[in-house]
């Protein structure tokens, strides 16, 4: 048997906002079919009574077809407490960009936030310099948004 990495789910309070968020931002592409789950079968494998979400999956920029995607799931029955599937959010998302500048720009133009700011910091064991920043997108999830270089770089801390 073997295991692939197939999807990362975000319970957002909008799903299509989010969903055009990460399309505008990180070229993200949306993957037919938009979702609708629910029933008997679905409060069975969540183990939520009434659970029912709509939403669809976003494959973002770096791997071919079919590779993993963004699960944009709205709860149409409310959101549980942390640590239940219909919990709100993620812990952070990881996306390696060309510039993290000018897509931290993009964010920004898209309704995201961030409480950081863009930072280099040379990691010597690896030889590579590391630019990023934790930002946020319209719902608040973190997203870091991340460049590694070769080399150290001249501001790096």
């Amino acid at each position: 048997m073997s295991m692939k990495y197939a999807h990362t789910n975000v319970n957002a309070k909008d799903w299509e906002k989010l969903r055009d968020f990460y399309c505008a931002v990180f070229e993200g592409k949306v993957v037919p079919p938009e979702r609708d789950l629910g029933g008997a079968w679905f409060e069975k494998a969540s183990g939520v009574k009434g659970a029912h979400v709509r939403g669809c999956h976003v494959a973002l920029p770096g791997y071919e077809e079919g590779g993993p995607v963004l699960e944009i799931f709205t709860h149409e029955n409310g959101f549980g407490e942390p640590g239940a599937f219909n919990h709100a959010g993620f812990g952070h998302l990881g996306i390696l960009v060309d510039n993290v500048e000018e897509t931290y720009k993009k964010l920004l133009e898209n309704g995201g936030s961030s409480d950081g700011q863009v930072v280099s910091h040379y990691y010597e064991n690896k030889g590579q310099t590391l630019t990023m920043i934790y930002a946020k997108d319209p719902e608040g999830n973190i997203i870091e948004i991340m460049r590694w270089d070769d080399g150290k770089l001249p501001n790096a801390e």
